[in-house]
């Protein structure tokens, strides 16, 4: 030990001896180096702040980037982007389409020289000489924006709007605009000035469904991009700053004045003359009258958010981008649910200081039949059905008292309706005042809040946070992704929710507790024909959530909602309904969503900016939109019956009167009709799949991919609509 000691003080002793040597020799060295006097202030100590807070620039930089690069992981980011889908509706009747039109795509140099010079003098007049971001303009956007005390002027290159189409949202937020300056750099570094150009005329949206100068010239002049004349040209360059406030079809002066606004751009920045551009002032452009042509443009957003999600799904071995795609679009009631939507606003939304509501319409296997995302598609194409996140009141409560019941209660047990508190947080009825010990029924149909809160407790044996996990968990089973926080006003409704996955939640109630994924796609074909996906073989099978006797107890309970308690306004002549109301704190958010034995259907009206509504609850205009649109989808079809209910009074549902609806309601096929017709187009597919291989000398019309089958769907239930008449 006192050698082993020895060894260790010695080791010691010569390591500090060493490493002073060390020091000293580099203090030598490093005296040759010293600077005094004013060299020093003036050149060393600037030089190394600055190569200290670059280095911390940099580093600050590159944390920076990494979240905007990581939009660009996917190395096929730029082919994957081209989509260009066909919309079928579920009787195979063309609605729309959606993306890049490959097949009559315009080359660059095919583009008139006056239409790339309006573009450039509006959106970026500098484009062939910055590096993405044109600091130049950057800062003379700040300047006039400062004095204007608004913004008057944007700042972003074409490059970095384009960085933002190809990867961004539009969110307004400072993150984004870091992203979107990063992105335009590596854009840059990637591709040529012209092909970002080229890009940038493809991608954009251009009003009324339109992606892309030539669609768009296609949709407002009917020709193409190349034969555009300048005052077409400078309508179109108009066009990416707003689409949907200065499109033509909506508001021709503003198009116009937007256009003369673009002519003035081109003088200015020196690519033409006063007197080049002057005939084109006297003589503004004449766009193809499409105020009457009506496309369920919701929906078909709705769709092809949908379809790109799919498409990265599909094997690596399809490399198709151009695809044809039935739905479940139901083109009536797409139309009579828009209709009833606009027509409350129109009547009662000054009353109720109500200026948006959306609606959702699904079968029970969770087929999107309408999709309805705000009053008006030409003013602002925002989807509160798909993406607006708004708390759901009372109508939340369904998942409290199905976790109630999963956990040994019974639609008779006693609860009691008196005073509760979770901390420091109390809640209060709707009426004021409390009833004490009553019933599960009667506390539903009176939409309680003491007693959902105590439903909860009581479902986490106690524990009110256990209890709100329970319903937490069955309510992402049922089918919500939005991120449910844990407060104590949870079981009243103080998440939020997005109305489609709302609505279709419900359907795990009619179901018999099988909870189904909401869908707007059903079939999906190459341009060719050939069938590559379809939602009931490759789609997401239904799952149980809960067992049958607890969707039955479900069911009876917001039945007595319906027939007896808030949403009474909602009561179908002939057909069993159920459902719940919801009414948010303030009156912010109003709600209605219910099922019958066919569909299930979700009714919300707000505002955009959140201020509250003029005391409407979910039982008055959501409940009274709900009944409309309801009303005419079960016309003339063959009614299901809600497990746990009595049978519907009739097995065909009732006829609206001559004058009752704008829109007709076709026949309907039979559950057995419907049934042979997807045995028919699976044994069509089968066939053609046989005669491809088959190696014949030549193929018949037989052998070619067989049309789609009108009401033939992918997710048909018992009902269908009938083929279409010619």
């Amino acid at each position: 030990m006192l050698d082993l000691d020895s060894r260790l003080d010695f080791g010691l002793f010569k390591g500090f001896r060493w490493s002073r040597e060390i020091v000293e020799r580099f203090v030598v060295f490093m005296d040759r180096f010293y600077v005094g006097g004013w060299r020093r202030w003036l050149l060393v100590e600037p030089t190394s702040e600055a190569l200290t807070l670059g280095l911390v620039g940099l580093v600050l930089m590159l944390a920076l980037a990494i979240p905007a690069f990581n939009e660009t992981s996917d190395e096929d980011w730029l082919k994957k982007s081209e989509l260009a889908v066909v919309f079928l509706d579920r009787y195979g009747n063309e609605v729309g389409a959606r993306g890049i039109k490959h097949n009559d795509s315009v080359p660059l140099e095919d583009f008139p020289d006056h239409l790339i010079k309006a573009v450039l003098a509006t959106e970026d007049r500098r484009f062939y000489e910055h590096f993405g971001i044109d600091i130049a303009g950057t800062l003379r956007a700040v300047v006039t924006n400062a004095r204007a005390g608004g913004v008057v002027q944007g700042g972003s290159s074409l490059s970095q709007q384009l960085a933002k189409n190809l990867f961004l949202s539009n969110e307004r937020t400072i993150e984004r605009k870091v992203k979107e300056a990063f992105l335009a750099m590596w854009l840059e570094s990637r591709l040529t000035k012209n092909e970002i150009l080229k890009l940038y005329l493809d991608r954009a949206y251009m009003g009324g469904g339109t992606y892309g100068v030539d669609a768009a010239a296609q949709y407002y002049f009917g020709k193409s991009a190349r034969d555009v004349t300048l005052p077409e040209a400078a309508m179109l360059a108009g066009l990416f700053k707003a689409p949907t406030k200065f499109a033509p079809h909506i508001n021709l002066p503003a198009a116009r004045a937007r256009a003369n606004v673009v002519l003035d751009n081109l003088v200015e920045a020196g690519f033409m003359t006063e007197g080049q551009v002057f005939g084109a002032r006297r003589n503004p452009a004449k766009t193809i009258d499409r105020r009457d042509e009506s496309a369920p443009n919701y929906y078909l957003d709705f769709a092809f958010e949908e379809m790109r999600k799919l498409v990265d799904k599909l094997p690596k071995s399809i490399s198709e981008r151009a695809f044809v795609v039935r739905t479940a679009l139901d083109p009536g009631l797409q139309q009579v649910a828009e209709k009833a939507i606009e027509d409350a606003i129109k009547q009662y939304g000054r009353d109720y200081h109500a200026k948006q509501a959306a609606t959702a319409v699904a079968d029970l296997d969770g087929g999107i039949r309408a999709i309805v995302g705000g009053v008006d598609y030409g003013e602002s194409q925002f989807n509160r059905a798909s993406d607006a996140l708004r708390q759901p009141g009372s109508s939340f409560k369904p998942y409290v008292y199905a976790a109630a019941l999963m956990s040994g209660l019974k639609t008779n047990s006693q609860v009691i309706d008196g005073p509760i508190c979770v901390g420091n947080w109390c809640p209060k009825n709707y009426s004021g005042g409390f009833s004490g010990a009553t019933t599960m029924v009667s506390a539903l149909t009176r939409s309680l809040n003491t007693v959902a809160v105590w439903l909860t407790r009581k479902a986490g044996g106690g524990n009110d946070r256990a209890g709100r996990n329970k319903v937490v968990a069955l309510a992402k089973a049922m089918g919500l992704t939005t991120p449910l926080t844990d407060t104590p006003s949870l079981p009243i409704g103080a998440g939020e929710v997005r109305v489609f996955e709302h609505t279709v939640a419900y359907a795990t109630f009619p179901n018999g507790g099988k909870a189904v994924r909401p869908h707007a796609v059903l079939e999906v074909r190459t341009g060719m024909g050939e069938t590559i996906w379809r939602f009931d073989r490759d789609g997401p099978q239904p799952r149980e959530v809960m067992s049958p006797q607890v969707a039955a107890d479900m069911n009876f309970m917001m039945n007595k909602v319906v027939e007896e308690g808030t949403a009474r306004r909602a009561i179908l002549n002939g057909i069993k309904a159920a459902g719940k109301t919801g009414t948010t704190n303030a009156y912010r958010d109003a709600w209605f969503v219910g099922f019958t034995g066919n569909f299930v259907c979700g009714v919300w009206f707000g505002n955009d900016d959140y201020s509250p509504l003029n005391r409407m609850t979910g039982g008055s205009m959501p409940a009274m939109v709900w009944h409309t649109i309801m009303e005419y989808a079960h016309q003339g079809i063959e009614l299901r019956n809600i497990p746990g209910l009595p049978p519907n009074p009739a097995q065909i549902g009732p006829r609206i009167a001559e004058n009752g609806s704008d829109v007709p309601r076709p026949a309907m096929l039979s559950s057995k009709g419907a049934q042979s017709l997807v045995r028919i187009e699976r044994l069509l597919d089968e066939a053609a799949r046989a005669a491809a291989v088959a190696t014949t000398p030549k193929l018949g019309p037989q052998t070619e991919a067989p049309a789609l089958v009108p009401g033939a769907t992918a997710a048909a239930g018992p009902v269908l609509p009938a083929v279409r008449r010619d």
